[in-house]
This record gives C-alpha cells, sequence and structure tokens, in this order.
C-alpha cells in the first residue's frame, strides 16, 4: 500500500487522518512524531514509558510492552504504516505487523543491525563492491573461539554481539588474559573481538531509500565520541576530502541497497590513520533509523532526516537535502545538570544568546550522567564562525573543547 497517495487532505479529514506510527518513544521517535504531524499526518507511539518524551507529543500513545499482543493489535487498528526508533525493538515484532500494515525498515534488515556478527558478514559482502571493509576483527562465542583468537588482534575490544551501544557491552583489551576476563565479565556471551585502530577520524552517513529504490544522502558528518557516546559532529565545507566523502556515500548506498533496506539508515565509518594522505576508510556499524550524528539536520539542512524518515515509511518521493548552513551539533548529556554532586541547571539564556543557536531539550524529567537529554545546533554561512561559536557555547555550558 501507498500510504503517500492517502495524504491527509478534505475528505481524509472529514473522516479520520493518515496515521503513522512508530515503536519507541526516545527523542528520536519524539522528532519523527514532530516530523509527521507538520506533514499532515497523525501519530502513534508505542512506548512503555508512560512519560517517554515521544508519546507526550504523539497524538495516540499505547502504553505497552513492545512485544504485548494487544497493544500491537491497537497500533495495528490506529496506524496505516510502522517504524522504529531504535535497533533493539524485537525484529519478530516487525515481522508480525508487516503482515497486515507498511512496515520499514523490515525485520529482516533489522535483525542484521541487531548482531555484530550478521552485520559484520553484511559489511564484507558489501565491501566487495566498494573495497571498504570492517575493521579486522573474530567471533568469540564459546571457549573455543576463545582460544584460538589470532594474536593479531589484540589490542583490540571485546563487544557483545547482541544489544551494545554508546559503548555499552564494550570493554578494551590488550593481552589474552584481558581478553578472558572481558568475556567473563560480559557474561561469556556471544561476542565479536575488533582489532583496535588508529584513528584519523570517525565519520558518518545516512542514507534514506524508498521502496522503489531511489536513494539519497545527508552530507557526511565528522563526528567526535566521548565515552563511546557522541559528543560533537560537524558538517564543514572542507573538513573531510571530497574523495572520501563519495567513498563513504557509495559503501552506505552499497549496505543500504544489499540490504533491501527501505527507511532512514546510518553507517559509521573510521579512518585510519595508516601514513596515507586521506587514511583509509573502514566500516564499523550501522544503526536502522535515524541517527544522533544526523540531528543537525533539523536546523541545517531543507530536509532532516526525519522527515525523510516519514517520506519513506509513507511511499512519498524522496529529494536530495540541501545544506544551507555550516553546522556544529554538540550532544547535550545530563551530566550538564549536576555540579559537584548538585543539581544545577544549565545556563541556557547566556548560550542562546550567541548568534545561530538552536536548542532542542527532550522532555525527559530526570537527568542521569551520559543520559541524552538534548542538543544544541550551531549554524553559520562558514564553517569557521560555526566551529567559533560552538566552542563558545561549549566553554558556557562548562563542555570540554574537542579542537
Amino acid at each position: 500500500m501507498n500510504v503517500g497517495a492517502l495524504l491527509p487532505g478534505p475528505q481524509a479529514q472529514a473522516s479520520r487522518p493518515v496515521t503513522l506510527g512508530v515503536l519507541g518513544g526516545g527523542q528520536l521517535g519524539r522528532m519523527f512524531v514532530h516530523a509527521a504531524q507538520a506533514m499532515g499526518f497523525q501519530a502513534a507511539v508505542l512506548d512503555p514509558d508512560p512519560a517517554s518524551p515521544a508519546g507526550r507529543v504523539a497524538d495516540v500513545h499505547i502504553a505497552t510492552a513492545y512485544d504485548d499482543e494487544q497493544g500491537l493489535a491497537q497500533l495495528m487498528q490506529r496506524c496505516e504504516a510502522v517504524t522504529t526508533e531504535f535497533e533493539n525493538v524485537p525484529a519478530q515484532v516487525l515481522a508480525t505487523l508487516a503482515a497486515q500494515r507498511v512496515v520499514a525498515p523490515a525485520a529482516a534488515a533489522v535483525a542484521v543491525a541487531q548482531d555484530r556478527r550478521r552485520e559484520k558478514a553484511h559489511f564484507a559482502a558489501s565491501a566487495r563492491r566498494t573495497g571498504v571493509v570492517p575493521a579486522p576483527h573474530a567471533v568469540v562465542e564459546n571457549e573455543t573461539d576463545l582460544a584460538h583468537v589470532p594474536a593479531a588482534l589484540l589490542p583490540g575490544i571485546l563487544k557483545t554481539a547482541r544489544l551494545g551501544y554508546d559503548g555499552k557491552g564494550q570493554i578494551r583489551v590488550d593481552h589474552h588474559d584481558d581478553l578472558r576476563a572481558a568475556w567473563q565479565q560480559l557474561g561469556s556471551v556471544p561476542c565479536v573481538l575488533e582489532r583496535r585502530l588508529a584513528l584519523r577520524d570517525e565519520l558518518s552517513v545516512i542514507v534514506a531509500r524508498s521502496a522503489n529504490g531511489t536513494m539519497v544522502t545527508l552530507p557526511v558528518q565528522r563526528n567526535v565520541h566521548r565515552a563511546g557516546i557522541l559528543a560533537v559532529t560537524e558538517v564543514l565545507p572542507g573538513v573531510i576530502p571530497e574523495a572520501l566523502q563519495r567513498q563513504a556515500e557509495a559503501a552506505t548506498q552499497a549496505i543500504a541497497e544489499d540490504l533491501g533496506y527501505v527507511g532512514v539508515l546510518c553507517v559509521e565509518f573510521f579512518v585510519v590513520e595508516d601514513g596515507t594522505r586521506d587514511g583509509q576508510l573502514v566500516v564499523n556499524e550501522m544503526a536502522p533509523r535515524p541517527h544522533n550524528s544526523g540531528h543537525y539536520s533539523i536546523d541545517a539542512c531543507d530536509v532532516s532526516q526525519f522527515e525523510l524518515q516519514v517520506r519513506t515509511l509513507a511511499g512519498l518521493p524522496l529529494v536530495a537535502p540541501r545544506a544551507h548552513s555550516a553546522a556544529v551539533m554538540l550532544n547535550l548529556l545530563g551530566d550538564l545538570w549536576w555540579r559537584d554532586g548538585q543539581a544545577v541547571t544549565p545556563d541556557w539564556a547566556s548560550v542562546l544568546a550567541l548568534p545561530g543557536v538552536h536548542l532542542h531539550l527532550y522532555g525527559k524529567a530526570q537527568a542521569r550522567p551520559g543520559r541524552k537529554m538534548g542538543h544544541l545546533t550551531v549554524t553559520a554561512a562558514d564553517g569557521a564562525t560555526a566551529c567559533r561559536i560552538a566552542l563558545t557555547a561549549a566553554q558556557r555550558l562548562g563542555m570540554a573543547p574537542w579542537r
């Protein structure tokens, strides 16, 4: 069914507006809801938290577990099409919904992203076309795998095969003894060991792919992580060599095409410091949804990643986003709400006094260290200005500089 053919009009308003559903009530769901409503759709959220950020702004909030039969029945009754805002929703739930409703991305694609073993295998297969390979790695599922880990993969990072994000489920290891202890610390569950690489840069590419195979990408993003959590995204002219941008875009499109993907997909890359001018591009991981590094698109592009998510779900035409401003995005973590063990309110007034600053807070009631509470995007006519103002904003908020 082409949901786009049911775009709200006078007749739809007289009966029931077309409703798009999203599994997950976090900030990504919240921004999807805003984008859907701006385009005339209603939005329904299924999330067990009655105070979830997305649920609070949706037209309908179904407060049940993701696999609750009654909740899923309500979602199918309410919605013409359904998406997800995070990759750890059970893939079987998406398959169940897809039997009766449009679902994007599909359960099969999400299942690949949920398991690092399958994800690495998919990247390796796509690399035959693009030459962009994953980091050297090995699967560790049992004692035998542990005993036969090649020495060349150490020092490395041991990551759980499933349910890891924002640095969770990951332990750095230097020697084989460290590896055994780390595997046991992670519960002796299936893991992937990746060789630790010397990095020059971290990049990400967000692609939107429609059911007819049309693909568009946002500008390539340069990212800075701290403690495994995205801290800063820069989208500045000249910050990434053009040849590297083209290579990253081509690799992302190949990964999406080989999955038969429909929806918004983010693929993260490393640029390895290997002595060459541009460095070697290595594919790291993917997220079958909009991504933290693409939030700047709300303020710096004529089409945001969330509008692209709505378009792919509703079967509407895709147009290539155009960046009209240089941009720097700062992730606002819950640490900013605490100082010397005391709760504080960040000095938003001093930051909003700066030109080109756009503040987005997610409506989360409780601030905790490491919790994503919002983001701040600085837009400007040129990269130098955007970076200078973003550094000033970071200083006023008590955030460490990245340059």
